[in-house]
């Protein structure tokens, strides 16, 4: 394992982002979002289930976020390539921190409808489309080159472990033994508490400029310099075959495998497999588990070689654990599966954060994060709102062997199409050597 000197002390290479103060306190605002949505995840899924809802209804809830993340992705990319990105964030934080508020506070008081939560998670998924682009192109700014892999890697460990497993474990024991009242209630809490370690980090300003020799009169036009800087970012990604061909499959492997993931695993343990919440909260935490320990991997490493092959390829054979959902009989088989899914998901998204932030250009850097969103994302409604309906046509084990299978074909089919090994060893990416981050 790699290691880098710092203070006569030599760190590994997964931790030499916390070298730096401002990153060190953004981890910890990181950590305590994430573990908010961990427990907003499972505790959503039950409120729906406590209410009466069934897995079209879930899939409704399920299909308003999405949909509120897909609307407004565009225009986040262009407002975080603009605003100073903390300020972003700070917004979005104090959304979620209300809508969370609000479900907890209607559950208690037993007056959720279904409505009630539909339009929760539209606002959230809102303001996750502005918080994605606006984080992605922050990190820059606050780490060295040389620390990218590394931040992703540890954001990669944080997510899965804290959102996928020990957030959803404590909502599980929470809903299994109080309520889902009280596990909106504590996700509530745990969001406040994020937002107050993000206002501890330091402001940065946007690395753009406008351009002085611009017409005074288009640079004073909010709707006409949106509209400017979404062309250009999408004209940069139509130009760049590795970004748009991955693109592409990412929308297409969503289509087949978030319906299920997200819809269907709680109905396949509670209607196939006899199991509750407590069931659904072991299959979530190892599916972080698993995707903790892959990213922690990759992290450890160097960006590989074949960089674009190694990360597409992961991808599309890591969807074959879905074929085991299918056929299970046990919950130990669907944590078993879930845990090998969440490993071979997790590492690839640490190449591929790092691949964005290395490659592509500082002051595009947020538009391209959104049209990561917009493109990737486009289908996921589409998956949300058929997965009941399709599962109820042709059957759970059909559903969820056509999720494992699909998405290792479309990977082999964009490797080949945008000539990726070609690519990958034009523009090789190595490390770089240490630099400071723009002054914070």
């Amino acid at each position: 394992m790699s290691e880098t000197s710092t203070g006569g002390r030599r760190l590994p290479r997964a931790l030499t982002p916390f070298r730096h103060d401002a990153y060190r306190k953004l981890a910890v605002a990181l950590v305590l979002s994430t573990f908010a949505s961990g427990v907003w995840v499972v505790a959503l899924v039950w409120e729906v289930i406590r209410i009466g809802g069934d897995a079209s209804q879930l899939s409704l809830v399920s299909t308003a976020g999405a949909v509120g993340v897909l609307l407004p992705a565009l225009l986040g990319g262009v407002v975080a390539d603009r605003v100073p990105q903390k300020k972003i964030l700070l917004v979005v934080a104090t959304v979620e921190l209300t809508g969370m508020a609000l479900v907890a506070t209607l559950s208690v008081t037993d007056t959720t409808r279904l409505w009630h939560l539909a339009v929760v998670s539209f606002v959230s998924g809102m303001g996750f489309a502005f918080y994605w682009p606006a984080y992605s192109a922050w990190i820059p700014a606050l780490v060295p080159p040389s620390d990218l892999m590394a931040v992703n890697g540890f954001e990669g460990m944080v997510r899965p472990t804290v959102g996928q497993a020990i957030g959803p474990g404590i909502a599980g024991v929470l809903v299994g033994t109080v309520s889902p009242g009280a596990a909106l209630a504590v996700a509530a809490a745990a969001s406040g508490a994020g937002l107050f370690a993000l206002t501890l980090v330091p402001l940065t300003p946007v690395r753009r400029e406008v351009d002085p020799d611009a017409d005074p009169a288009q640079r004073q036009h909010p709707v006409r310099t949106a509209l400017t800087d979404m062309r250009e970012g999408f004209g940069y990604m139509v130009r760049t075959p590795w970004l748009l061909a991955t693109l592409l499959y990412a929308s297409l492997m969503l289509l087949v495998i978030m319906g299920p993931f997200e819809v269907l695993i709680p109905f396949l343990i509670k209607d196939r497999l006899g199991g509750g919440a407590g069931d659904h909260a072991l299959v979530m935490a190892a599916f972080g588990i698993g995707g903790a320990l892959g990213s922690f991997a990759m992290a450890s490493r160097p960006m590989p070689r074949r960089y674009l092959t190694v990360m597409n390829l992961m991808w599309g054979l890591g969807a074959l654990p879905f074929v085991v959902m299918g056929i299970a009989t046990a919950v130990w088989q669907l944590v078993a599966a879930a845990a090998v899914l969440g490993a071979l998901w997790a590492a690839p998204m640490v190449i591929w954060g790092t691949l964005l932030q290395r490659r592509v250009p500082a002051h595009m850097l947020g538009r391209v994060s959104s049209l990561d969103f917009f493109v990737s994302i486009s289908l996921m409604p589409v998956s949300m709102a058929l997965a009941g309906p399709v599962s109820d046509l042709i059957g759970l084990r059909t559903t969820f062997l056509i999720a494992g299978v699909v998405p290792g074909i479309v990977a082999s089919i964009a490797i080949v199409w945008a000539r990726m090994p070609a690519d990958e060893i034009a523009n090789p990416l190595r490390d770089e050597p240490d630099q400071e981050p723009a002054e914070v």
